[in-house]
C-alpha cells in the first residue's frame, strides 16, 4: 500500500502579545489617525468573527479545493446601504485560494464556485465592527499626536 503525504505550506507563525500590541499601536499612529481624520469619524480598528463561522468558511474552502486564504484590505463604498454605519470604513475580506506551480514559479489563484447563478469568488466579509459592539478589542493602547489638534488615547 502506498501512502501519499500531503505537505502543508506554512507562511505565518504564532506571535505574542507584545508583537500584536506593537503592530496595533504602530497602525493607530501611522494609518488609523489619518483615515479617521479623512472620514471625519473613527475608522475601523478591528473586525470580529466567531470561531464557528470561520471554521465553516474554512471547511467550505477545503471542500472546494482551496489550500490557502488571502486577506485583502478594503474600504466599503460611501453608498454601502447593506450596513450604512460601515460606509467609508476599512475592512478585510477573506478570499479562498489554491496553490499552483507554474513554469514561472508559484501562484495562488482565487477559488470560484458555482452558486446556482454562475461562478462566484469564494470569499467572506462583513464581520462585526466596533460600531456594532462599542469595543475596540482592548489591545494596542496608543497616544496619538494630532499635531495642533492635540493628543488622543486610542
Amino acid at each position: 500500500m502506498t501512502t501519499i503525504e500531503k505537505k502543508s505550506l506554512r507562511v505565518g507563525k504564532y506571535v505574542d502579545a507584545n508583537h500584536v500590541d506593537s503592530l496595533v499601536r504602530t497602525y493607530k499612529q501611522e494609518r488609523w489617525i489619518h483615515n479617521t481624520e479623512r472620514l471625519g469619524r473613527e475608522d475601523s480598528l478591528n473586525l470580529y468573527y466567531t470561531v464557528d463561522e470561520l471554521q465553516e468558511f474554512l471547511q467550505r474552502c477545503k471542500e472546494e479545493g482551496a489550500d490557502g486564504i488571502r486577506v485583502h484590505f478594503g474600504v466599503y463604498p460611501q453608498n454601502f446601504n447593506e450596513r450604512p454605519g460601515y460606509a467609508g470604513r476599512q475592512t478585510t475580506v477573506f478570499v479562498a485560494t489554491r496553490h499552483h506551480e507554474t513554469e514561472n514559479g508559484v501562484v495562488e489563484r482565487n477559488v470560484y464556485v458555482d452558486n446556482g447563478n454562475g461562478r462566484q469568488i469564494l470569499a467572506y466579509n462583513m464581520g462585526s465592527a466596533p460600531d456594532d459592539t462599542g469595543e475596540w478589542g482592548g489591545i494596542g493602547v496608543a497616544i496619538v499626536d494630532k499635531g495642533e489638534k492635540g493628543l488622543i488615547i486610542v
